[in-house]
C-alpha cells in the first residue's frame, strides 16, 4: 500500500514456538451440520498439500490448518506468540532435517500458522523448534485515524495493493465480501487471537447452508460487512473489517474458513476494489504468480 506508517517505531522481538502435534479424545467422533458424526484430521501439526491461493473448501478434514501449527508449551509464552505474531512474519526452523529454512505467519486460530514451500513442510514434523521474528502489533496508518490496524507486519501492508486515495479513503483490494450473517465463530473473541470463522461454506453439505463462499481460497484477503474489530469482534452497522483466510475446510457447525483481523474501521473510512489476486501467495509468492485485472467496486449496503 502506499501509506504512511509508524513502521519506524515498531518494536521487533524474537519469539519461540514449536510444532505442535494434532490432538484428539477418546470419544473422536464430533456431528456436523447435518447431524451426521465424523471423524477427519485438521488442527495441529505439520498440513501438507495447502497453501495460500489453494482452495480453502472441499477437504475430508475439519478445521483445516495448512502449513505448521505453531504454540509454546508455556500458557503465557504461547499467549505472547498468539498476540504478538502478525502476519506476514518471518518464521525459521530452528532445528530437524529443514533447519534454517523460513517461512511465513499466515494468521492465528488455535495455533499460529505458517507457510513453507511443499519440500520444506516434507522435512518438518511434531516437535521441530522454531523462531518467529515479530514485528507489527502497534502499527498504525499515519493518515487514516479511524482505522485500527491487528496483526499485520509493516512488509504485509508494503506488498498489498492500494493506496490513501484523493478523497482521504483507504483504497483496500479484495476477494470477497463477506455478509454479516456469515460470522461464525470466534465472535466476541479478542482480534488478536485465534479468527473467525465464515459460516455458509460448507461444501457437500445440505445446499440451504450456503451462502456462497465455497469459492473462497486460502490467503483470501476478504472484506467482513458489519464488522467491528478494535475491542474484540462483533457486529457493527457500516463498519468494515479486512482479514486474510488463515483456516480452511470446516465441517462442524457455526465453524468454517476463518480470516484473521487485519485492518478495521468505518466503511465510509475505505474503497474497496474486487480483485481475484487479493490473495497472500499473491504478495509472498513460492512459485510465480498469474497476474490479474481488478475491477472497482465502491462499497455500499
Amino acid at each position: 500500500m502506499d501509506v504512511r506508517t509508524n513502521a519506524h517505531r515498531l518494536v521487533t522481538q524474537i519469539l519461540t514456538g514449536e510444532v505442535w502435534p494434532p490432538l484428539a479424545d477418546r470419544h473422536g467422533h464430533r456431528a456436523d451440520a447435518d447431524g451426521r458424526p465424523f471423524l477427519l484430521p485438521g488442527m495441529g501439526g505439520v498440513t501438507l498439500g495447502v497453501h495460500p491461493g489453494d482452495p480453502a473448501t472441499g477437504y475430508a478434514a475439519d478445521h483445516l490448518e495448512p502449513g505448521l501449527s505453531i504454540r509454546h508449551r508455556d500458557a503465557g509464552a504461547n499467549m505472547a506468540v498468539q498476540f504478538l505474531s502478525c502476519v506476514g512474519n518471518t518464521v525459521r526452523v530452528c532445528d530437524g532435517p529443514a533447519a534454517g529454512q523460513e517461512g511465513i505467519v499466515t494468521g492465528q486460530h488455535a495455533y499460529v500458522l505458517a507457510d513453507f514451500p511443499e519440500p520444506v513442510l516434507e522435512r518438518v514434523t511434531t516437535g521441530d523448534t522454531v523462531s518467529i521474528t515479530a514485528r507489527g502489533q502497534g502499527l498504525r496508518l499515519t493518515d487514516h485515524p479511524e482505522v485500527t490496524v491487528k496483526n499485520c507486519s509493516p512488509e504485509l501492508i508494503d506488498r498489498m495493493p492500494g493506496a490513501t486515495r484523493a478523497d482521504g479513503r483507504l483504497e483496500v483490494h479484495v476477494a470477497a465480501h463477506i455478509p454479516a450473517e456469515a460470522v461464525g465463530a470466534g465472535t466476541g473473541m479478542p482480534s488478536e487471537f485465534a479468527n473467525t470463522d465464515l459460516m455458509g461454506a460448507y461444501a457437500g453439505l445440505s445446499p440451504d447452508l450456503s451462502l456462497g463462499l465455497e469459492a473462497l481460497r486460502i490467503g483470501d484477503f476478504v472484506a467482513l460487512c458489519d464488522q467491528d474489530h478494535r475491542y474484540g469482534r462483533g457486529y457493527r452497522e457500516d463498519w468494515i473489517t479486512i482479514g486474510v483466510i488463515s483456516t480452511g475446510h470446516c465441517v462442524l457447525h457455526g465453524h468454517g474458513p476463518g480470516p484473521s483481523t487485519l485492518i478495521t474501521g468505518p466503511a465510509q473510512a475505505f474503497h474497496l476494489v474486487d480483485d481475484p489476486g487479493a490473495n497472500l501467495g499473491t504478495l509472498f509468492p513460492s512459485e510465480p504468480a498469474e497476474p490479474s485485472v481488478p475491477s472497482t467496486r465502491e462499497y455500499s449496503r
